[in-house]
This record gives structure tokens, sequence and C-alpha cells, in this order.
């Protein structure tokens, strides 16, 4: 599952509550505060001026050590699909990267997700709960360093993908899809090397059990009073002003 093979409902979002309000506070501090509302968002990798994937998120943490979002069921995101509407999902591999498409407003599919990133890391971990908040799993999401502006958070998949579960035992995801990116040409023999040495990175912080994994963030819960946030018209805006 790379960052655009996530489940989400057919068709069109209906108008949601609380408007954007991470940006303008960013500015002014340099941080954002618990409860604004901030862009995550991907580049395309076939063309990676344009953003093919973004998600409206609660902001639960901002400091230098690490930064953690919220995901609320029932978001309002941007998604790739076909030219012809087709879930990029279904699309046999061997034409998957190749076929012509388009993005489409949707709506996040079932429960939320926590995203945590640590500056620098070419990694963010995802958590995952069933219905009642029973913890699934950990997904570690291979990709770009973030990039931080006025707005949220960009960055560029890179297909490959670690699966952690709480027994503690992992394994790697996507490595065909990671393998068939390599062949259409959207990722260069040295950018390959060095995305499979971050995962290998990635697997030594889980071997040994550190942070987030060791962190008890399965137990976290979001504000009950947090909204759902809007997606914005201007979603695919430039970053305005890069944050440190």
């Amino acid at each position: 599952m790379t960052a655009d093979m996530v489940e989400t409902t057919e068709g069109e979002t209906a108008g949601v509550p609380a408007p954007a309000a991470g940006a303008g506070r960013a500015a002014e501090s340099g941080r954002w505060a618990p409860g604004d509302h901030v862009l995550w968002r991907y580049r395309d990798n076939t063309d990676p001026r344009r953003f093919h994937i973004c998600r409206p998120v609660t902001v639960v943490q901002d400091t230098e050590e690490l930064r953690a979002v919220w995901m609320a069921p029932g978001t309002p995101c941007i998604k790739p699909v076909l030219a012809d509407g087709t879930p990029v999902h279904r699309e046999p591999l061997a034409t998957r990267y190749t076929k012509p498409r388009r993005t489409r407003r949707d709506q996040w599919f079932g429960n939320g997700v926590l995203k945590l990133a640590r500056p620098g890391d070419p990694w963010s971990v995802w958590l995952f709960w069933e219905s009642g908040w029973h913890f699934n799993n950990w997904y570690v999401n291979l990709e770009v360093p973030r990039r931080r502006w006025s707005g949220g958070i960009d960055s560029l998949d890179h297909f490959l993908d670690i699966c952690v579960y709480p027994d503690r035992h992992w394994e790697w995801r996507d490595e065909d899809e990671f393998a068939q990116a390599r062949r259409d040409g959207l990722m260069t023999d040295a950018q390959a090397a060095e995305v499979k040495a971050a995962g290998r990175a990635a697997v030594a912080q889980i071997e040994a059990w550190s942070g987030p994994f060791s962190d008890g963030w399965e137990d976290w819960r979001p504000d009950p009073a947090w909204g759902v946030p809007s997606l914005p018209e201007d979603w695919e805006r430039l970053p305005d002003r890069l944050l440190p």
C-alpha cells in the first residue's frame, strides 16, 4: 500500500465543518499548535511539479523531535485515479504507472490514521486501528524527507513500505510496486538504492524497538472536540514559505 493506494470511498465529498486554520498560526510562531489544520500532500511521481494526493489533517504535536497529525474518519481528500476514473489499485501492475491519470475529490474510508514523522527521516510511521480502537499495526511509508511550509507538509512517496505488528514482527510491503516503478523509470538505480538503505535503517529501529514504536502512541486518542478539517479549493497551491 503506497501512499496513493489507501482506500477511500467512491464519489464526491459532501461539505464538512471546520476551516483550515494551521497556516496563519505557523506563520506567526513557526510551530503549529495542537488542533490546527494543515495539509499532508504527496507529489506525483510521474511529474513532481504536481500534487496528486492531499489530505487535510489535525496537528497533534509539532516539535523539533516529532510531528504528529491525525487524519479523521470522513476526511475529504484528493487521490489519483486513472483517466477513466478507475481506482489505481484495480489496474494491472504492468500498466499501473504508465496509464494516464487524473485526480479526484474523495473521502477517507474507515477509521482514522495517526501519522508520525521525525524531521529528516526518509519515512513516516502511520498507526491504524480497527473498530473500537483495537490497534492493528504500524505502517512505515518510505518517502522523501518532508518539506514543511506554512500550510502543511509535502513529500514524494517511494513505493516500498514496511508493516509492523503488535507482536513486533515486521514484513516488507509493495516490493512488486517498487520493482515496477523502477522498470517504468520512476526512479533511477541510485535512487532505488537510497530507498532500500532507508528501509534497512527503518528496520534497524524496528528491531531495536525504539521510538516511535516504543512510545505508546497506540494508546493515544484524538480530542473529541476536534472537527474534521475541510479541503481548501486551492489544495494544490505551491508552498508560499518553507518552515524549519
